[in-house]
């Protein structure tokens, strides 16, 4: 992968990545004393990931990926906030990522918090837990006012976390004007994706930019 690689073609490097950790294959590239010297004094990363900060999505290893190759931001709920974006912007205005994946997944805490939330009878968060998972919270009251008869109990928490992962994809972009420019002008693209615990796999969901094409 050079330098020049579009949005396209890293997206379906790391896609071939996570395809090679599903198959219990991983080539874990870029690994070793070598690449660790090199990267000393500089670093190239080829994408950004934003992602949750659960114990299972250890990004390197979902996308069979080596040092330097990933720049990686996470917290509980992939919830946007001023440091993550600051963080997104640093990556693509100084580091000139031409990618930014926004990493969800199934069974997650926090957005099963912000269901909770919504219970009549919910008990009181702490003020820090509560303020992080506020983001959420909109997408589980739409997809329960979407679903007849749905309950706090009931909800499909997984059509939650998908909706919370588009919101996010569009909070950034609202939140950023560097990073909405970059997207316009065809210099970056955004993937917000979803991780299946028990498979492995990394399934696209919403795709800004150009991300896929016949050539990459």
């Amino acid at each position: 992968m050079t330098e020049t690689a579009t949005p396209a073609a890293i997206w379906t490097e790391m896609q071939r990545g996570n395809a090679r950790f599903v198959a219990g294959e991983p080539s874990h590239p870029r690994q070793d004393v070598e690449r660790r010297h090199d990267l000393a004094h500089t670093q190239a990363p080829r994408a950004a990931l934003f992602g949750c900060a659960d114990s299972r999505l250890a990004a390197e290893i979902i996308f069979d990926q080596g040092l330097g190759d990933l720049f990686v931001i996470r917290n509980a709920g992939q919830v946007v906030t001023s440091s993550v974006v600051g963080s997104l912007e640093y990556a693509v205005a100084v580091l000139n990522v031409p990618l930014i994946v926004i990493l969800g997944h199934d069974e997650c805490g926090a957005v099963r918090a912000a269901i909770d939330s919504t219970a009549v009878d919910a008990a009181e968060l702490p003020a820090n837990i509560w303020r992080l998972i506020a983001s959420i919270v909109p997408a589980a009251r739409r997809v329960l006012r979407e679903t007849p008869g749905a309950t706090a109990e009931t909800v499909d928490a997984e059509t939650v976390g998908r909706e919370h992962l588009r919101d996010t994809v569009a909070e950034l972009l609202q939140s950023s004007d560097l990073i909405s420019r970059a997207v316009e002008e065809g210099r970056l693209a955004i993937v917000g994706a979803n991780y299946r615990l028990a498979e492995g796999a990394v399934v696209p969901d919403i795709t800004v930019g150009i991300a896929t094409d016949a050539d990459a």
